[in-house]
């Protein structure tokens, strides 16, 4: 099989290894590199940008738990808040229902409702005070 990097037309004669540029020439040279040993000062350099980057992405994933942590906290605690508020919105509407059927049946005997005086503007004490319970 002939290498897709030949270069040219006539060399697919050459052994697939050979065709290619990358098996002909050093990594180094092909980045452009020289060739030469890494001094010690390089060396240490490496393994304290690595340790730092470590370091980093340690703390970066520990803030990230953290944030997502306190999301679900939060989640929860508006969880609980909400089940609460529709407990009271129940309570409150059964109330409201319960004084509806009071008021409802209040109406039918009160006697300030079928009243004329209701139509007067100055509120007469002693026509309320009958319609309280004694």
């Amino acid at each position: 099989m002939p290498c897709p990097h030949t270069h040219g037309p006539g060399l697919s004669w050459l052994s697939p290894m050979w065709s290619c540029r990358r098996f002909r020439e050093p990594m180094s040279q092909e980045r452009g590199e020289q060739e030469r040993p890494e001094s010690h000062e390089e060396d240490d350099r490496k393994v304290r940008r690595r340790e730092k980057n470590r370091v980093a992405a340690q703390r970066s994933r520990k803030k990230q738990t953290q944030k997502a942590d306190k999301l679900h906290e939060e989640y929860e605690s508006l969880e609980q808040e909400n089940t609460s508020l529709k407990r009271e919105i129940g309570k409150l509407t059964d109330e409201m229902k319960h004084l509806s059927e009071v008021l409802k049946d209040h109406e039918k005997i009160c006697p300030l409702l079928h009243c004329t005086m209701n139509f007067v503007t100055i509120p007469r004490p002693d026509a309320l005070t009958s319609c309280l319970p004694r």
